[in-house]
């Protein structure tokens, strides 16, 4: 519990201003250089041997994740992957209904999301992107055995430096109490929602999440965050601990925006179009309302009065499991159903992609 001790006012304020200046760095580097970005984009893992031409800012970036990858603890990884094997399209469903909508609710941190026009405009894509990224978080062997997530990690954690450097140097509308862009709050707020939100949604839904499977998850989002780029000395050890810092940050920044609405809408309109499930399709808003709550569904403008009961929601959910995977749902059905469904969708299969940003 020595955690408790850091979340307070002082400790969240000094982190909304603080960033992630070993991806920033590498990113002032890619703009100088859009022909390393090209090239980092055609990899399929991180190679042993770092390409010499890189700068040395890129060089000590991607070092990183090689000096992380000695660090990894096979064991946890093993039983983490084993739990979303188990749970993976549930764990999809609620980073789609739970943990995004959350999210879009705390607004400072919705400021950064609205400017992305691909978020609004390109919302499938992005979607896709996001749980392609949590399918490579959780593939089997990933970390200790298949390298290739260390790529996807370095990968993302380079879009949201990049996402940081357009809003510094382009956004005319920024201001100063939205805090630094994608700063090591909101970081740490949504690896909270990809992980013990996820966790929440699952007990709303009926299902027991024992202490073990709770620490579990916590663990494994703490080594996912850190090479993110996640000061994990923040980072939540029990479930008092990540509890008590969801409180703090949702004190400080759950409010009413137009951001958060806007963002919300589009989700919801995208859902209502494309799901293929009908059953789930017509009750988006339902389901919105049922694992947000009252209180966040009131900040986004969700109707919250028709009471789902969380054995109809697993009900639903299980349904929809079934008719795509069968009695029996594996990480690799999970996998081929997603890449069928962005053939349907996109003609394509979609790639995590750093931008290549070629100046005039």
């Amino acid at each position: 519990m020595e955690k408790l001790k850091l979340y307070n006012q002082e400790e969240l304020d000094q982190l909304r201003m603080r960033q992630d200046p070993l991806a920033d760095l590498a990113v002032i580097s890619l703009i100088e250089n859009p022909e390393l970005a090209q090239e980092i984009n055609s990899w399929s893992q991180i190679p042993d041997q770092l390409p010499i031409h890189f700068p040395k800012v890129l060089q000590e970036y991607f070092s990183f994740f090689k000096e992380a990858a000695e660090l990894a603890d096979s064991e946890l990884l093993k039983k983490g992957q084993d739990f979303f094997s188990q749970t993976g399209d549930i764990y999809l469903g609620l980073l789609g209904f739970y943990s995004l909508p959350y999210c879009y609710a705390f607004g400072d941190g919705a400021q950064v999301l609205v400017r992305s026009k691909r978020i609004v405009e390109e919302i499938g894509i992005r979607l896709a992107e996001t749980g392609l990224f949590v399918m490579e978080l959780f593939k089997p062997g990933g970390f200790y055995s298949d390298t290739s997530p260390y790529l996807t990690c370095a990968k993302v954690r380079l879009i949201h430096a990049f996402s940081r450097y357009f809003i510094s140097t382009y956004s005319k509308d920024w201001e100063v109490k939205f805090g630094a862009p994608i700063n090591q709050e909101d970081m740490l707020g949504t690896n909270l929602a990809f992980s013990m939100i996820v966790l929440r949604g699952l007990t709303k839904m009926g299902y027991s999440i024992d202490s073990q499977t709770f620490q579990l998850v916590l663990s494994y989002w703490k080594w996912v965050g850190a090479l993110l780029g996640v000061d994990v000395k923040f980072w939540p050890e029990t479930p008092k601990e990540a509890f008590e810092l969801d409180r703090l940050i949702r004190k400080r920044h759950l409010k009413e925006t137009e951001a958060g609405k806007r963002l919300i809408f589009a989700l919801a309109e995208y859902y209502k179009q494309n799901i293929p499930d009908s059953i789930v399709r017509n009750q988006v808003d339902s389901l919105f309302g049922f694992f947000l709550g009252k209180e966040v569904a009131q900040v986004l403008k969700i109707s919250h009065e028709i009471n789902l009961p969380g054995s109809l929601v697993d009900l639903i959910f299980k349904f929809s499991g079934w008719k795509n995977y069968g009695p029996k749902k594996t990480y690799q059905k999970i996998r081929k159903m997603m890449e069928s469904q962005q053939k349907e969708q996109f003609g394509k299969l979609v790639q995590l992609q750093i931008p290549v940003f070629n100046r005039p």
